[in-house]
């Protein structure tokens, strides 16, 4: 693969270090009161427009073929949005006894308060060959669930600034959050033909809107001299974010092909990646709205943005044992059904 086509590919990773560059060269543009007014521009603009643009994009009929295998989907949403965030809630409390940055070890516990991602799971699921319809309908109904279960996990586990009260953060999701969707599923309504025929690059648009809302949130960081990172920190937290990526993983795989799970070897590739993978998408916008006015909101964010690409890298390093696995676990089952009795 070529350079032009790495950057293509891998261009919103590069994204995100370029605007958390160009916040720590220029941080005074995209600060609170600056000239992008991002109090305005992005707290309610920006935001609206990422979920305006999902619910333009999503295919409600690919998730209703889906809808009938309840227990993936229960196992699915209880292990990314309970057992998840309960084992890091564990986990902190004896990394507490560390001398690794409070604030990313919050930041951890926001990582496993996120629903899966509408985008990366299912195409690691497409990938390897799996269960794709059952991946659509948990990462899009794991991103609506998300809408009301990852603030109150946020608020529970990690409290808001005081002066952002409990009300005004669901009024605010409220209006940022579920009428843009419910706008763009209504507007899909009437233009389905029309976007189904072009194929608008939905993704990108809610990518690009995501660069903005990481460079404004990491202008607030660089702006405040109070707050540095600490880089054996960051280290070590990346660290642990790769440990409890391949731990879930392998912990999924476990119980999803124990004998009596009934689940197939396709179900099993579903569950491995919408189990254990989080939104950024979701994510980052849900901090913005919660956490507003945090003055440590960026050192927070800083792991989710860790996990996003971390969860892609590994992902794709796996596709090709995850298929060869499942390959010969499908053949193995096709045999038997075919021997005689």
């Amino acid at each position: 693969m070529g350079l032009l086509a790495r950057v293509r590919k891998e261009w919103f990773i590069i994204g995100i270090v370029l605007v958390i560059l160009s916040a720590k060269l220029q941080p005074s543009f995209g600060v609170r009161g600056g000239p992008l007014k991002p109090e305005i521009t992005i707290a309610y603009a920006a935001v609206s427009l990422i979920f305006f643009n999902s619910g333009l994009s999503l295919k409600t009929e690919e998730l209703t073929s889906a809808l009938l295998h309840v227990r993936l989907h229960l196992f699915v949403q209880s292990f990314t949005l309970v057992f998840f965030p309960l084992v890091v809630w564990l986990l902190l409390k004896v990394l507490a006894l560390t001398a690794i940055d409070q604030w990313l070890l919050r930041g951890l516990q926001t990582v496993s308060c996120m629903p899966p991602p509408v985008s990366s799971a299912v195409i690691l699921t497409k990938a390897v060959g799996g269960n794709e319809a059952a991946a659509i309908f948990n990462s899009a109904f794991g991103s609506f669930l998300g809408i009301i279960v990852t603030p109150v996990l946020l608020l529970l586990f990690l409290g808001s600034s005081s002066s952002v009260p409990f009300s005004s953060i669901f009024s605010q999701l409220f209006m940022t959050v579920v009428v843009p969707l419910i706008l763009g599923q209504v507007c899909r309504g009437f233009l389905r033909e029309y976007l189904e025929r072009r194929k608008l690059p939905f993704g990108a648009v809610s990518s690009a809107v995501l660069l903005m809302i990481i460079y404004t949130t990491f202008c607030d960081t660089f702006s405040n001299p109070n707050i540095e990172l600490d880089p054996t920190s960051l280290l070590l937290v990346s660290l642990i974010i790769f440990s409890l990526q391949l731990s879930f993983m392998l912990l999924t795989f476990a119980f999803t092909t124990r004998l009596g799970s009934g689940f197939s070897p396709a179900d099993t590739v579903a569950i491995m990646f919408c189990s254990t993978h989080k939104s950024l998408t979701l994510g980052i916008p849900m901090l913005k709205i919660v956490f507003e006015g945090y003055e440590h909101l960026s050192l927070i964010s800083v792991p989710l943005l860790i996990y996003h690409p971390a969860q892609i890298l590994l992902g794709s390093v796996l596709v090709p044992t995850i298929r060869s696995w499942m390959t010969s676990r499908q053949k193995a089952v096709k045999l038997s059904t075919l021997q005689p009795i």
